[in-house]
């Protein structure tokens, strides 16, 4: 097996990994990582995460017609934090997902908003990634790893969402909106494993709903805690088209945990953690982002009838 291609044989690590590091932006950056990813005017648009050298993060675009090589930088901030206005984002903005509404023709960012309370799901929308119509925060913290579906069902908004309460458990919910605004109807949706398990005790989603004709597409993550630190690495279930609140299946193992030298190393070590992907449509791939390390952008694809026959396999 190749050294690019993670255990399960489904993805395949790029070649060009990492794809897009602090060296390559046009400004100072510590580190540059968790992208949200989208398509936009024949391109892929990646809204990276990213920390400046005081520790605060914003959000910039980066573009590639490829979704590979030669990416377009914003040569500045593409959305700063505005703690004038918006005092949760205090201590910077994290972690977008993408999400393009298509009955409101626009593209939805939620990402975390990092108050002095604690970190919290913050929402704003676009239609062309320079201006953006800020919602503000629309969950209390502590709060994170939150992205909308792409579409109403039964005539509501549906939020997935990742709350920390007592004991530090930490598991997968789902919650319905009328207006993007007001959410309601809170609901645990997936469960964190016990025990030793790889997604034990602490998950959260890392990219939008992905809709396939199996049902919703989930991209998640499990934090295995041990002795020097956490390891994060990738999983997947699959929910009910009509009632999303349905876990039709959901992995035993994971996909993609850290495994390469700019996975293990950097200042979060051994993190995979994406935030977004994209279809390739004509090849039937997905193109999945993620950081590594917290300090650099990497790639791996997959096809999706492997992915979706993964599942059927390996359901607990």
């Amino acid at each position: 097996m190749s050294h690019l291609q993670d255990p399960t044989g489904i993805f395949q690590r790029s070649e060009k990994n990492p794809i897009l590091t602090a060296n390559d932006w046009p400004y100072p950056a510590n580190t540059v990582f968790n992208a949200g990813a989208t398509r936009f005017e024949d391109c892929t648009l990646l809204l990276v995460r990213v920390e400046d050298m005081r520790g605060i993060s914003h959000l910039t675009v980066a573009t590639s017609k490829d979704g590979k090589t030669d990416w377009q930088i914003d040569p500045q901030p593409t959305l700063l934090p505005d703690p004038e206005n918006y005092p949760e984002e205090i201590w910077g903005i994290e972690d977008p997902r993408i999400t393009y509404l298509e009955e409101l023709q626009q593209y939805a960012v939620t990402y975390t908003g990092y108050s002095k309370q604690g970190p919290l799901v913050s929402l704003a929308t676009t239609t062309d990634f320079k201006n953006f119509k800020r919602f503000g925060a629309i969950t209390h913290p502590e709060n994170k790893d939150a992205a909308l579906f792409p579409k109403k069902i039964n005539d509501l908004w549906c939020l997935i969402h990742r709350p920390v309460y007592g004991g530090g458990q930490a598991h997968i919910w789902i919650a319905y909106s009328p207006d993007l605004v007001h959410w309601g109807q809170h609901k645990i949706l997936i469960e964190a494993r016990q025990g030793g398990w790889w997604d034990a005790n602490k998950i959260g989603l890392n990219c939008p709903p992905i809709e396939t004709p199996e049902g919703w597409l989930i991209i998640y993550h499990g934090v295995r805690k041990h002795a020097s630190g956490s390891i994060y690495r990738i999983g997947l279930a699959l929910l009910d088209l009509d009632d999303p609140t349905k876990v039709i299946r959901r992995s035993q193992q994971w996909v993609l945990g850290p495994k390469l030298p700019y996975e293990r190393t950097g200042d979060v070590p051994d993190a995979n953690f994406p935030c977004g992907a994209v279809m390739n449509d004509p090849t039937g791939e997905l193109y999945l982002y993620y950081g590594a390390a917290d300090t650099c952008m990497a790639l791996a694809t997959a096809k999706m009838k492997d992915i979706l026959e993964f599942l059927k396999n390996d359901n607990s």
